[in-house]
């Protein structure tokens, strides 16, 4: 069972979620500072509580602060975003596993069909 456990966390692709966890979680923060820090207080300019985290509205004796949620939402777009844009280019660095075997598959079949077509010729 040691031996299993072993292996499994030896696997490439647990380091490499770790490494992702690590960077993603750095990045996040990050976002966070710039949309706190800087988109934040542009869009307060356009509004009249002066920064978007602070709007809020009230019914009863209970607080929404959908100014608080609007910050959320535009640090996971801001995320989304460069994630999406990270995939794309590495996806165009590294092609799937799939299409180059496709591409070898793709030359053997020709190549065994000109074998044929030889063969073809030769029996005429």
């Amino acid at each position: 069972m040691f031996k299993e456990f072993k292996e499994f966390i030896l696997r490439g692709n647990v380091f490499d979620l770790a490494v992702g966890v690590i960077i993603g979680t750095a990045f996040t923060g990050l976002v966070t500072s710039l949309v706190k820090n800087l988109i934040n207080p542009f869009i307060g300019i356009f509004t009249s509580s002066g920064a978007l985290a602070h709007m809020e509205f009230k019914i009863g004796k209970a607080v929404f602060t959908y100014g608080a949620f609007l910050n959320d939402v535009i640090n996971f777009l801001i995320i989304a975003l460069v994630i999406f844009f990270m995939i794309k280019a590495i996806n165009k660095l590294f092609p799937k596993k799939e299409e180059i075997e496709e591409i070898k598959i793709n030359e053997e079949l020709e190549t065994l069909r000109e074998i044929r077509d030889l063969l073809k010729s030769n029996e005429k």
